[in-house]
């Protein structure tokens, strides 16, 4: 279940206190174990956890294709939720490679990442051929917020939807932003969705590592509701994205590639 009841203690200014039920959003360790080897722990919202897998392996770079990933299978136990991914010998060797460059490490600022100039992704222009609507970011605005069921229920959820025309067509939920933009983008994958027919908004910041993640799977619109970084808005520029930010059903900050919208 991704949500537990408990029993907590309510006050209030100039009332008095009061005990009630309340519904906490649940976080449990993930573990991604490619080819049996043990790569990573995530800490995410326990549904949807192939996707997460999924997502995460193709927006890291461990796999290309959803091809790559033979199998998965997930274990629960009373530590956690362990997901064994078969992966692709050649896409297995790149990763033991790169778990030999990070080994002897203990900062893991941006894990796996030994230079400067590696911080920043290296991003292909995607060849744009996707017109957005504003009435169509107005829309799904609109309704975004009650379309979050866990987070109405606990506050303390990220959404990543993927909009078409206006309309909600599929949503994710976690207490990692990251994770829950990972689901989605595997969802789109594993459906065959075409990345140019709509775009995805987020609950969260735009930070890089979200538009980097965007960019992998062909996102040519990344609309959030709150502010983008300086870096996340160069990553957009260079990969062709068009970015906003501080988007609220009555107004939006468009950072990159305006031309890519339309007004109706």
């Amino acid at each position: 279940m991704p949500t537990k009841p408990v029993q907590v203690l309510r006050l209030k200014h100039a009332q008095s206190s009061y005990q009630e039920v309340d519904l906490l959003a649940q976080e449990v360790a993930i573990a991604l174990v490619y080819n049996g080897i043990s790569h990573v722990v995530l800490m995410a919202t326990p549904q949807a956890v192939e996707e997460l897998a999924i997502g995460f392996s193709l927006t890291e770079g461990i796999v290309q294709s959803l091809e790559q990933i033979y199998d998965i299978e997930t274990q629960e136990s009373g530590l956690g939720i362990t997901v064994q991914l078969q992966i692709a010998s050649s896409c297995f060797a790149t990763l033991k490679e790169r778990r030999r460059q990070m080994s002897g490490r203990t900062g893991c600022g941006l894990c796996g990442i030994d230079s400067l100039e590696a911080v920043q992704p290296k991003v292909q222009p995607i060849n744009h051929q996707n017109m957005i609507k504003r009435q169509d970011i107005e829309q799904a605005l609109a309704v975004f917020e009650r379309s979050q069921p866990l987070r109405e229920q606990t506050g303390s959820l990220h959404g990543a939807a993927w909009v078409e025309q206006g309309t909600i067509k599929a949503l994710y939920e976690d207490v990692g932003r990251h994770n829950a933009l990972d689901k989605l983008l595997a969802h789109l994958v594993r459906h065959k969705i075409n990345r140019q027919a709509g775009f995805v908004l987020v609950s969260s910041r735009a930070s890089f590592e979200m538009v980097a993640k965007a960019a992998v799977v062909g996102i040519t619109c990344i609309v959030a509701v709150s502010a983008a970084t300086e870096l996340a808005v160069s990553l957009a520029e260079q990969a062709n994205i068009t970015l906003i930010g501080f988007a609220r059903a009555e107004r939006q900050t468009v950072y990159t590639h305006p031309e890519f919208l339309i007004e109706d």
